[in-house]
């Protein structure tokens, strides 16, 4: 396996499971606290990295490719700011938003580092076919 489908395969698999512990801080938030508008932008963002990791998986070209990861860093972006916001209206615990936030940051370094390399590559290719 190539690394770039190798970094595909794991910002999936981390994109899916950030999203069932977003669903379960969703459900919590919810029933317990009866916190619905701020948790239901973060389930919205937060369940959104994964279904554009997953378009950018199937994407028509390398543009496409970076356009829907660009996407999906962005919702991982929102998500972050929705986690620090119920966090500092105290809806959410230190340790539940440190946990999501540690796994929220290490997506967003992941898509990061997949855009920036997949961009160097393609517009390398690109310059050389000049």
């Amino acid at each position: 396996m190539s690394e770039a489908k190798n970094k595909q395969s794991i910002i999936a698999g981390k994109a899916y499971a950030f999203a069932l512990d977003i669903i379960k801080l969703y459900k919590q938030l919810t029933s317990e606290t009866k916190e619905y508008v701020l948790s239901k932008q973060l389930l919205r963002a937060g369940t959104s990295i994964g279904a554009n990791v997953n378009e950018a998986v199937l994407s028509e070209s390398k543009r496409d490719f970076v356009h829907k990861l660009g996407i999906a860093l962005k919702e991982a972006r929102e998500t972050n700011y929705w986690l620090s916001l119920l966090k500092d209206s105290n809806y959410i615990t230190n340790n539940s938003f440190n946990d999501l936030n540690n796994s929220c940051v290490e997506i967003i370094r992941i898509l990061s580092s997949i855009i920036l390399t997949t961009k160097e590559r393609y517009f390398k290719s690109k310059s050389s076919e000049l």
